[in-house]
């Protein structure tokens, strides 16, 4: 029987405060204040936590059983807020402009309905309040910190707005990209403007580098996987009449798949290597793939699914090309990641937005999902 939970208007309360007072990766200090006063005030054994910032917790049932986890990020983005909201971030420069506000009050709520419910489940559940989400790196520091070991599944979730509250989009297919980031530094003979012929263009080379790196995805990729390779950012030269030694470009690749991912890197280092030495000039390549894509379980995510249109509704998945280190967990344990519907309004605003805005009723649907999912987990778990 699947559980449907109405959200303390408290809870409510401590969402709106933890919206305006935003705090950046690994900077979380009194996030995780609040968080570990609220889990205490509720009964909820806080565990040892090596990392400065993150809380982890944990409810045991009634009876011996697996040990799960349920994950929340919790850290801000470095955006000024421009929503409006009357619990607008009053952090100059920091913002929830992705949503992680309405992740923390969703597990909270799912926390204290577990701990008034032991009886209800046999089995441990770990609460792992996450930072650093952001830069990609709070996931390992998680792992590397002992915090999930033992641990036999993991479940997530993120808000998307664009679905409307009451609605959960999850099940087998890739949800969120893998991410790469990429550098390439190119170092030539630099001249005076006047007498190019004297020495070797690494700005011509970069530019011809760029244009030819988009035929990764127009050739080299199958037009049935979605793929993207993107410059963001390039450098050369300091004045108007020197053709520079040295320049430099950077940027993203984003994928679905692992055998996508192995060639966008093989194609990527041949056309700039090859491109290079045909401009007379050297190249260092730079290539962090970085994060893999988040890919569920595919039984324990089919049986969490099966159970959602009992408390909401089920959409398929749209992939996002964002990344979520929450996949990094897949080193260690079973994923199990759901999409909760935070605003789905025409034209709102997406993550990363300083115009963002996240509804209060995804709360409910995430709280729901959280203790849903871990009860259905559980059992599948102990069978």
């Amino acid at each position: 029987m699947t559980i449907q939970y109405e959200v303390p208007e408290e809870l409510l309360t401590l969402r709106h405060d933890l919206h305006a007072h935003p705090e950046r990766s690994f900077a979380e200090y009194h996030t995780s204040e609040v968080v570990t006063q609220q889990l205490r005030q509720h009964g909820i054994s806080v565990l040892p936590n090596p990392m400065p910032t993150g809380v982890c917790a944990q409810i045991d049932g009634t009876a011996p059983g697996p040990l799960i986890a349920l994950r929340a990020d919790i850290d801000g983005l470095p955006i000024q807020e421009h929503t409006g909201l009357p619990f607008a971030s009053v952090n100059e420069g920091v913002m929830h402009g992705c949503g992680h506000d309405l992740h923390m009050a969703s597990l909270m709520a799912a926390a204290w309905w577990l701990a008034d419910h032991r009886d209800r489940f046999a089995g441990s559940i770990r609460l792992i309040f996450q930072p650093a989400e952001e830069l990609g790196e709070g996931a390992r520091a998680v792992i590397d910190a002992g915090l999930i070991d033992g641990v036999e599944a993991i479940i997530g979730t993120h808000n998307n707005p664009d679905y409307a509250p009451g609605v959960i989009a999850a099940g087998p297919e890739p949800m969120m990209a893998g991410c790469v980031k990429f550098k390439v530094t190119l170092h030539a003979e630099g001249t005076h403007a006047g007498y190019p012929n004297r020495g070797t263009g690494p700005l011509e080379a970069m530019s011809s580098i760029v244009l030819a790196l988009q035929t990764i995805v127009s050739r080299n990729a199958t037009p049935f996987h979605p793929l993207v390779v993107s410059v963001t950012q390039m450098e050369g030269g300091d004045v108007w009449n020197v053709v520079p030694a040295q320049a430099s470009f950077q940027g993203t690749a984003r994928y679905f798949h692992r055998e996508d991912g192995d060639m966008m890197a093989r194609r990527f280092r041949m056309i700039v290597e090859q491109t290079a030495a045909a401009y007379g000039i050297r190249a260092d390549v730079d290539w962090d793939d970085f994060q893999s894509p988040l890919v569920c379980d595919a039984g324990l995510i089919e049986a969490v699914a099966a159970d959602v249109p009992d408390y909401a509704k089920l959409a398929p998945i749209i992939p996002s090309m964002a990344g979520e280190d929450f996949a990094e967990y897949a080193t260690r344990t079973r994923l199990v990641f759901a999409f909760i519907g935070s605003n789905g309004q025409p034209g709102c605003a997406g993550w990363h937005s300083p115009e963002f805005v996240g509804l209060d009723e995804a709360m409910r649907t995430g709280a729901e999902f959280y203790v849903n999912a871990a009860l259905r987990v559980l059992g599948q778990l102990s069978q």
